[in-house]
């Protein structure tokens, strides 16, 4: 049996666009081209396409799912590793549902006061948080930088790691305290702040005014660091990063 490329869409929930995208870059190309022109596929297709779908949740991204894909020889063994991966997800996702959980209870149960007086411990924020999930992606987009944070974690005791963590929590904080105060983003005072979190920044990575400012806006345009930001306080993502771009102006330009 052959399915439509509409068909298969609506089943997937993956948009025909979407599709023929992963066509021409040769990730999955339909069984047939009917007469009509329309793509069909067929059950091999489509099992390739839930794989395509179950790595794309594990946030890898198309080159690597291709040769992930272009490797497997036994569909059976491959499915039983892309289960044992999405089970370790679904652990970490439970940890990082616990997390929030908390943090939600304990905001609710001091309402109005000072984002700090609801956080009864500031590591508790970042439990269930794997900071080497982005790995790989980090390696293709920042190689030069990659190599320098990967040496000086490498000399970093489980004490440090817990340590930063806390300075980090701490200083998003600050920030959100600076924000619900109103103080403007270009403030010297925020401008103090943002300069510690740039001086601890320096020790993985020194970047200049323009690689700051970009830091700064992917904070708010990647989804996975503003929910980060915005578990501390809504806005927060927003306002470091306009404060990191008066920092850049003032103080690395």
């Amino acid at each position: 049996m052959a399915w439509s490329i509409a068909e298969v869409a609506r089943m997937s929930g993956v948009t025909s666009r979407t599709l023929r995208h992963y066509d021409e870059i040769g990730l999955l190309a339909p069984d047939h081209v009917g007469a009509n022109g329309y793509r069909y596929y067929e059950v091999d297709q489509l099992l390739r396409l839930q794989q395509i779908l179950i790595l794309r949740r594990l946030d890898l991204g198309l080159p690597q799912i291709t040769e992930v894909l272009d490797r497997q020889t036994d569909p059976v063994e491959a499915l039983r590793g892309h289960l044992k991966r999405l089970l370790v997800e679904q652990d970490r996702l439970g940890a990082v549902i616990a997390t929030v959980t908390r943090t939600v209870s304990e905001l609710e149960a001091t309402q109005g006061g000072p984002p700090m007086a609801a956080i009864n411990r500031a590591e508790n924020l970042f439990e269930g948080f794997d900071a080497t999930q982005y790995d790989a992606e980090a390696r293709e987009r920042w190689p030069r930088n990659y190599d320098k944070a990967q040496e000086f974690a490498a000399t970093l005791t489980p004490e440090d790691t817990e340590r930063m963590q806390k300075e980090t929590t701490a200083a998003m904080i600050r920030m959100a305290e600076f924000m619900v105060a109103g103080v403007p983003a270009d403030d010297p005072a925020v401008l103090d702040e943002v300069d510690q979190q740039y001086r601890r920044l320096c020790d993985f990575w020194t970047p200049d005014a323009a690689a700051y400012r970009n830091l700064g806006q992917m904070y708010v345009d990647d989804e996975r660091f503003t929910a980060t930001y915005e578990r501390i306080s809504p806005g927060l993502a927003e306002y470091q990063r306009d404060a990191m771009a008066a920092y850049a102006d003032a103080r690395l330009s």
